[in-house]
This record gives C-alpha cells, sequence and structure tokens, in this order.
C-alpha cells in the first residue's frame, strides 16, 4: 500500500504537467490605465501655429495699410503739383479758342490730381460748335484736350443749324451759312426731315438738281424747293416713290423745260401736275 501510494505520488506530478500543458488557460496582466494626461490629448503645435497666424495677419495687413497711408501722405504732394500746360488738339474751323480760353480758365487754379476732369467736360460739351470733348491728364502737369467740332449740314428754321445726325445748334451768328439748304418742322422731327433731306438729295443730284428747302408743316405734309426755284408737293406718304416717279417722268418728259417749271403736284396716286411759270413778256424798242 505504501508502494502504490509512493507509485501514485510519483505519477501524478507527470500527468498534473500534462494536464496543464494541454487544457492550460493563460491570463493576461492587466492593461496599465492610461494617465490623465494621455487622455486629455498633448498640445499640438499645428493647431497652436494656426492660432498665431490667424492672429498676425490681420495686425499684418493693419501695418501694411497704415504703412502705405503714409507713403501716400508724404508722396501727395510731390504728386499733386500745379497744372502747367493744357493743350487743345483737333481740327477746328469753326470753334473760337478764345471762347475754349474762357472755359478752361477758372480750372487753372486746380491741381493736377484735384482737377475737376468731369466739370471740364461738361463745360466744354455746352459750347455750341463743339460736338465731342475728351480732356485727360498727362504726367506730371499737363492736360490735353481734345475737340470735335460740329459738322453743318443745313439751317434749322432761322436761328439754329443741324449736323450730319439732325442734331441743332446755335451759335452766335449763322448769317455766313445761307449757302446752306433750310429745313423746318416740328423740333420733335428734327432727325426725320434731316432723314428725308438727305434721301431726296441723292435722288436729285444725278439730275442736276439741289434742294433748297425742305419743309415738314404740322399736317405732315412735305414741301420741297430745288435751287433753281421749282416747288415739289409731295404730301403725307410714300415720299420717295412720288420723288422716284417725278424723276422718271422728268427725265424723259420735261428735261429740255425744266426752268418753265413753277410747282409739281405730286400728292396723286399715279400722276403729278405740272404748274409753268408765268411767259416772261419782251417789248421791243422802236424809234
Amino acid at each position: 500500500m505504501l508502494g502504490q501510494m509512493i507509485r501514485d505520488s510519483g505519477t501524478a506530478p507527470a500527468a498534473r504537467r500534462k494536464a496543464s500543458s494541454r487544457g492550460a488557460v493563460r491570463i493576461a496582466p492587466p492593461a496599465p490605465r492610461a494617465s490623465i494626461r494621455s487622455r486629455l490629448g498633448k498640445p499640438s503645435l499645428d493647431g497652436l501655429g494656426g492660432r498665431l497666424q490667424s492672429l498676425l495677419w490681420p495686425l499684418l495687413l493693419v501695418a501694411l495699410g497704415m504703412g502705405l497711408y503714409e507713403l501716400g501722405t508724404r508722396l501727395m504732394p510731390l504728386a499733386d503739383r500745379p497744372v502747367a500746360l493744357i493743350t487743345v488738339e483737333g481740327e477746328l474751323e469753326y470753334i473760337d479758342h478764345d471762347a475754349v480760353q474762357l472755359v478752361i480758365k477758372p480750372y487753372l487754379h486746380e491741381s493736377f490730381l484735384g482737377i475737376d476732369l468731369d466739370g471740364l467736360h461738361a463745360d466744354l460739351l455746352a459750347m455750341p460748335w463743339v460736338a465731342d470733348a475728351s480732356v485727360r491728364r498727362v504726367w506730371p502737369d499737363k492736360l490735353v484736350i481734345d475737340l470735335d467740332e460740329q459738322l453743318p449740314i443745313a439751317r434749322w428754321g432761322d436761328q439754329a443749324l443741324l449736323n450730319n445726325e439732325g442734331k441743332a445748334f446755335a451759335p452766335q451768328d449763322i448769317s455766313r451759312f445761307a449757302q446752306l439748304p433750310q429745313l423746318d418742322g416740328p423740333e420733335r422731327a428734327k432727325r426725320r426731315v434731316m432723314r428725308h433731306y438727305q434721301q431726296f438729295s441723292s435722288l436729285l443730284r444725278p439730275q442736276g438738281m439741289v434742294v433748297s428747302k425742305l419743309e415738314l408743316r404740322d399736317r405732315g405734309s412735305w414741301f420741297l424747293t430745288t435751287e433753281d426755284g421749282m416747288e415739289v408737293l409731295l404730301g403725307r406718304d410714300n415720299l420717295v416713290e412720288k420723288m422716284q416717279r417725278f424723276m422718271t417722268i422728268e427725265q424723259m418728259l420735261l428735261q429740255d423745260r425744266r426752268e418753265l417749271i413753277a410747282r409739281v403736284d405730286l400728292r396723286y396716286s399715279n400722276g403729278m401736275a405740272v404748274a409753268w411759270r408765268e411767259p416772261v413778256e419782251t417789248t421791243e424798242s422802236g424809234e
């Protein structure tokens, strides 16, 4: 029994080792807990740099603005000097140079940068003979004025002239333009009258006739007078067609007797009426 006990005691450790090798359960030691500092996180250098940049940029911009302002304040007296020279350019035939000088004179006391270019431009455009104007600065102390002159095409009534766009302007003296054709009509119809004048002139000129007067009356009727005194009554409608009809008949039948025609009435739909001049009576001198 003692031997049996010894055998049992001799074999028990081996059995326990085998059992532990086959079915052992290893328990890992518990992980150390994170410290409070690791849970909160370490301070980020990138985040700190971003906050510094967000604070520095406004300061840099303010400093730059103040520097530019200070620089401009110091340079302004050097740049804004008095205007030393004003030149007037353009092909001028009718514009009075003395009148231009009077317009410019109030602006001569202003500085190069302080001069009111818009005001000077408006005053120049208010001159009757100025169709367009431009004013520009030329560094460091020069002004250049470029003027476009009105192109008179016809007289408008007795007091004004019309340019090639049908716009009226009123110089002080239009007596020297008496050779221009006289156009007349309601104030609102200037451009319309000018347009028809140009159409009629282009039709009559190839046949040696010149428009001396064109009038649009209050009821809408048109009256034309040629340079040799022939009157043409056009009525209200289809003016160009009526004029073309007259030119065709005049070239075929009336060209040789044009100087005898006093008036042509084109107010008919398919024809025209001709009034002849009174024959000039001749007297024979006798002894």
